[in-house]
């Protein structure tokens, strides 16, 4: 491995040869029709390991990075997905099949629910890539999103080298798809109530919209061609939905990267925000909304005058003004992790559902397992005047959640209650809130007025979303294909209270200094982009603040030195890196760039035999 600054990669040929560790998982394999692959059986091929859970973003991003690649490589390129759950709910294995399926994942992935490949290949991020050439050594691990150009380029010349060699196996890959299943909704994502009565239905893996009677299962009609895309009448894994002041529904059509409207009056789909690239570092973060790029808008609301938008991608909250046909951050610094405040310094962990109620817009902050809202400066504590555009007149709150590792299902008051990754929040008529605490497939409740949690129903299967239809609250079952009616009871359901923090192990590190070394290595043929100034960000904080004595903050050095604080054992130390490279060719005037970023949360232990440097691979040959 070397460092930012280090001379260029050696070609393949001499890349230093570490065999790559056997794949092994309790969960077993899916998409192989049954087999258990083996190394073995990838010999010949280039193999992309993706490491991954399909409660990340990024990692959702990557399975639509490494898209093309797996098509336009597919005689010689084998991408194994090996699933390494954060959650709890995400070590079942029926939950790793669903989300197979529910994100069209057409590779073989092995289901690890105790981490034991993960360890193997010393993996610290979700999501990390890792090359393996056609006789079985890792050549290359990149961490993060932004990777798919550089490993397009590691394969290309792959093909080549092992052609001549005769190492090289063309042919198809031993992915198997499964049988398709028959419902009228599959994985559905949310919902809302049209003012004919009918639902209109996000139906997210089959790229649809789609209209059902009031009784919530009678199809009326499918919205959109059934084909991913982002033409005029396609979709890409829709989610939120919101009425508009004109009738119009907007739509967050999330994998394209944009927001559409569809008239159900007149059937018309139209792109109103974003460009269907996804939004990087350093691009345009404000402007005429069908110019600037968004990213993974997961939830829409209409709140304060415009439409907030939930964007998950990259841990914000932005605005869309139909009035002006603008789009601008509204809250949120990119960051991930909870911390509360104004606006504009505020941190979300992919922020995925949205609900207007008077005052106050709640936020359904999946990550850090939490409930949050936005109101006006000064409507909570006094503070401020309540005057101001968006960005500086409003603050972040949090009603329920502890940050990015605390998790589980308790009830009580606020303070010590648990959710696990939820999804969708509804304002309820006495001014309390309905979680959809999707993880643990239970409907929670939230009141402002008590400060309490309980439990409105349990055995739901991963609710995203629910809807108010009267005296009943109708909740979108995404993992059981529909809509599910209850009726909102008088007392909430009691449940055993269960508390987890994610299972991964602590970094042991010695007191005193430790040493952060973010290696990046450019791709064959780049070199990092310093026409501009630094191309590298470093950001480093801690879970509790007091973990760190020196070395919180940013700068654009991806070499840290840090210090612990005295009394303090253990932690999560929060790292955000991100680097450009271009294309290095002196004769090219405009040279293509990428963007390749990270964030990285490692769980330390304090000890006196632990280590005093910390390595993070950004990207790295031969790792």
């Amino acid at each position: 491995m070397t460092d930012a600054t280090s001379a260029p990669a050696s070609p393949p040929s001499r890349r230093a040869r570490v065999r790559a560790p056997e794949l092994i998982g309790k969960g077993g394999w899916l998409n192989t029709g049954g087999k258990e692959l083996t190394l073995a059986d990838l010999r010949g091929k280039c193999v992309v390991v993706d490491f991954w859970t399909f409660c990340c973003i990024n990692c959702l991003h990557v399975l639509d990075e490494l898209r093309e690649l797996e098509e336009k490589h597919r005689d010689t390129v084998v991408i194994i997905g090996v699933h390494s759950p954060k959650f709890v709910h995400e070590a079942e294995h029926q939950s790793v099949v669903d989300a197979v399926e529910r994100y069209g994942v057409h590779h073989p992935v092995l289901d690890d629910p105790e981490l034991a490949t993960w360890k193997q290949y010393a993996v610290r991020a979700w999501p990390t890539l890792v090359v393996i050439d056609p006789e079985g050594y890792v050549v290359a691990q990149h961490a993060g999103e932004g990777h798919a150009h550089a490993i397009a380029k590691l394969v290309e010349e792959l093909e080549t080298e092992h052609a001549a060699k005769g190492t090289l196996r063309r042919g198809d890959g031993p992915y198997v798809p499964p049988e398709p299943v028959a419902t009228g909704l599959r994985f559905p994502g949310k919902a809302l109530v049209l003012p004919s009565g009918h639902f209109l239905v996000s139906d997210s893996t089959r790229h649809q919209l789609v209209e059902l009677e009031a009784d919530g299962e009678t199809v009326v009609r499918r919205i959109g061609s059934g084909v991913r895309g982002f033409g005029p009448d396609s979709f890409s894994e829709p989610q939120g939905l919101a009425l508009l002041p004109d009738g119009k529904v907007i739509v967050a059509d999330t994998v394209n990267h944009a927001l559409r409207t569809y008239d159900p009056v007149s059937g018309a789909i139209e792109t109103v925000a974003g460009t269907g690239r996804q939004w990087w570092q350093g691009s345009p973060a404000e402007g005429p909304a069908l110019e600037v790029d968004l990213s993974s808008p997961w939830d829409v609301a209409w709140w304060a005058d415009r439409v907030w938008i939930a964007m998950a991608g990259v841990h914000q909250l932005w605005t869309y003004d139909p009035a002006t046909g603008t789009v601008g951050v509204a809250a949120g610094t990119t960051n991930e992790g909870l911390v509360d405040g104004p606006a504009a310094e505020a941190w979300f962990a992919q922020p995925s559902g949205l609900a207007a109620a008077g005052d106050r817009l709640w936020i359904a902050d999946s990550e850090t397992s939490a409930l949050r809202y936005v109101e006006r400066a000064g409507a909570g504590d006094g503070e401020g005047d309540g005057e101001g555009d968006v960005e500086d007149g409003f603050v972040i709150r949090t009603a329920v959640g502890a940050g990015l590792f605390d998790f589980g299902h308790r009830d009580g008051a606020a303070e010590q209650a648990l959710l696990q990754h939820p999804l969708g929040v509804t304002s309820l008529p006495d001014g309390s809130v309905a979680v959809s605490d999707t993880y643990n497939h239970a409907l929670r409740r939230y009141d402002p007025a008590t400060g309490e949690v309980t439990t409105l129903a349990t055995d739901l299967r991963e609710p995203s979303d629910a809807v108010l239809v009267g005296e009943d609250i109708v909740v979108v079952e995404s993992a059981r294909h529909r809509l599910t009616r209850l009726r909102l009871p008088d007392e909430a359901v009691r449940v055993e209270a269960v508390a987890h923090r994610t299972q991964r192990e602590a970094t042991e590190v010695a007191p005193g200094a430790l040493t952060l070394d973010v290696v990046f290595t450019a791709p064959t043929g780049q070199k990092l982009d310093t026409r501009y100034g630094p191309s590298t960000r470093l950001l480093v904080s801690a879970t509790p603040p007091e973990l760190l004595a020196e070395g919180s903050g940013a700068g654009t050095d991806l070499h840290r030195e840090l210090v612990l604080a005295d009394g303090v054992t253990e932690g999560v130390l929060h790292v955000s890196a991100m680097a450009a490279s271009c294309d290095d060719d002196p004769a090219n005037e405009y040279p293509a760039c990428h963007v390749h970023q990270q964030d990285w949360g490692v769980p330390v232990r304090v000890g006196d035999t632990g280590t005093s440097r910390l390595a993070l691979v950004l990207a790295g040959l031969g790792a």
